[in-house]
């Protein structure tokens, strides 16, 4: 299951779910010439029992045929991390980055059975700036679904969607993508319909073997406006036909949107003109029987948990969610804080010389893939890096930047944990925090975040909505004792509410975020992460399997 609707009616589709070949191999070697297992896509290697640890690369193989000669394009929606894809033996691309999609288009395939064919590589090497030993950790697979698409010469690419509110009726600006792979000019008509509104886009000349965009605005009078309390959508269809041509239309696309302004004034945030505080969870793609190749019904079993103990946000710490799970939080009305992949990264991590492209990639296709979302309220970036100097104050500008050109309608930010060193507020809609009061220090939580706003205050966050972006402590599921130390799920829940007693009292707070929802397995063996026990981060507010702790009850009380 790609999405949670049907994207195409036109447009042929056939995904590539089940069990593919496997074969580990070495650092160096092509593709191998036999395969000794199997492996289910989407998955993560370290589920079979020969592989439960292995970093290293691995090769999938699967077959699938054409009826007739035609144009193919690939979609991958995550390969943990890095993948190289051939098709019938010969290269035809290359990704980094486990959270990401990409798509690869292949013209003129003869008809007949092809073979796919995918190297997947999860190591920690020199041409990984982004994938490194951290406080989560990097299975090894194709982690999320993938797809065939038979497309025509000329196609829709992708869509923008971005609703505005005036003079009491929504009106949308609507972009097309439009794809020629043709080496001939070619002129497109696009039509469309948004629930009972017909409209016309317009006409294109689009160039041989380019790409462009075809923009316009419509008034949709009688649509509801998206919200967390009532969160309505609609289907957005556009459909693509060859000008002058008497033939039905050769492409189609659907999106599927909701109307809402996100706003940030008088230091809150609002949605639709109302001020919103934000309830939320951070939540890593981690699940001891799935890894990170999470299937739908545990996606829904998360967000009932979350949902189950008053929450209305979700931060996608720390990188690009499956799309299914956005799906979902559209459809819940659950507000979504997205950010891109770079974590606890140092300056001297940054200074690798892939950092800046890949995550310029990374942003890109975060950005341009989860646009239509009306869930997604804010976009983030480098979570807890270095932000309190000036060399890394010009990559937080660089990638803001970067998002702000390709999106004015949401508010960004980032988590520090620079205190009163941080450097980047200035750049920001939204000052976030990072903290641990009575787990890392002795702090008050109540007199820390106060600190917390005054440093914002004097760093260029004068007047902007403040977060508590992480707070929380250890409880490890199951030991509970009346001594209440440190890792008891009684201290645990003792911390939890002391943070959640001060925030949810403090107006000038917008929202928080608890770390974290679930338990999540760690790299094993770096320094300080030695001190996971059990190589997981015992955070959650359930294990990883999904059992409540102490802690969960105690949300409830003061996120309901």
């Amino acid at each position: 299951m790609l999405r949670l609707f049907q994207r195409n009616k036109i447009r042929q589709v056939e995904e590539l779910e089940g069990d593919w070949d496997f074969q580990p191999i070495e650092a160096e070697a092509g593709l191998p010439s036999f395969y000794e297992y199997r492996m289910p896509v989407p998955g993560c290697w370290e589920l079979h029992p020969q592989f439960s640890t292995y970093q290293g690369k691995g090769a999938y193989r699967t077959t699938f045929k054409l009826g007739n000669e035609c144009n193919i394009r690939l979609v991958f929606k995550g390969i943990s991390h890095t993948g190289e894809v051939f098709l019938n033996g010969v290269k035809i691309g290359s990704h980094y980055n486990a959270y990401t999609p990409f798509e690869l288009i292949v013209p003129s395939v003869a008809p007949g059975e092809h073979e796919l064919a995918v190297i997947v590589d999860n190591t920690f090497n020199e041409s990984s700036a982004l994938h490194v030993p951290n406080d989560y950790y990097t299975y090894g697979g194709i982690i999320r679904p993938v797809a065939i698409e038979k497309i025509p010469n000329t196609l829709i690419d992708r869509i923008e969607f971005v609703p505005t509110y005036a003079d009491h009726k929504w009106s949308a600006k609507i972009k097309a993508y439009v794809k020629n792979i043709e080496s001939k000019e070619v002129e497109v008509h696009i039509k469309g319909k948004l629930g009972t509104s017909a409209f016309d886009l317009g006409t294109l000349f689009i160039p041989a073997e380019s790409s462009e965009a075809l923009t316009s605005t419509h008034t949709f009078p009688d649509v509801i406006s998206w919200s967390g309390k009532e969160p309505q959508l609609y289907m957005l269809e556009l459909k693509l036909f060859i000008k002058d041509q008497q033939e039905p239309p050769v492409d189609d696309l659907i999106e599927r949107v909701g109307f809402r302004t996100v706003t940030t004034e008088r230091g809150a945030i609002q949605i639709n003109g109302e001020d919103i505080v934000f309830k939320g969870f951070n939540r890593h793609e981690d699940h001891p029987l799935v890894g990170s190749a999470i299937p739908y019904q545990l996606m829904v079993q998360d967000m009932e948990l979350m949902l189950d103990m008053g929450g209305n946000a979700v931060r996608t710490s720390h990188y690009p969610n499956d799309e299914r799970f956005l799906d979902l939080c559209d459809e819940r009305g659950v507000y979504v804080w997205e950010e891109n992949h770079a974590r606890g990264l140092s300056i001297e991590q940054m200074r690798h010389p892939l950092f800046a492209k890949q995550c310029e990639d990374c942003n890109q296709e975060m950005v341009e893939s989860h646009f239509n979302h009306p869930s997604i309220i804010i976009w983030a970036i480098l979570n807890e890096c270095a932000s309190d100097l000036p060399e890394g104050k010009e990559m937080y500008r660089t990638q803001l930047l970067q998002i702000r050109r390709m999106d004015t309608s949401r508010p960004l930010t980032f988590a520090s944990h620079q205190r009163d060193r941080e450097l980047c507020f200035d750049l920001v809609d939204i000052v976030s925090f990072n903290l641990y009061p009575q787990w890392y220090d002795d702090s008050d939580p109540m007199e820390l975040c106060l600190q917390a706003r005054q440093w914002a205050d004097a760093a260029g966050g004068l007047g902007k909505p403040m977060f508590m972006s992480e707070f929380g402590a250890d409880g490890y599921y199951g030991y509970r004792d009346p001594s209440r130390v440190k890792g008891t799920e009684e201290r645990q829940a003792d911390i939890v509410e002391q943070n959640l007693k001060a925030y949810t009292s403090l107006s000038f707070l917008s929202g928080m975020f608890i770390w974290q929802f679930c338990d999540c397995r760690v790299t094993e063996g770096l320094g300080w992460l030695l001190t996971r026990a059990g190589t997981q981060n015992s955070k959650g507010m359930v294990d990883r399997y999904r059992r409540p702790k102490l802690a969960y009850t105690v949300v409830q009380q003061y996120f309901n």
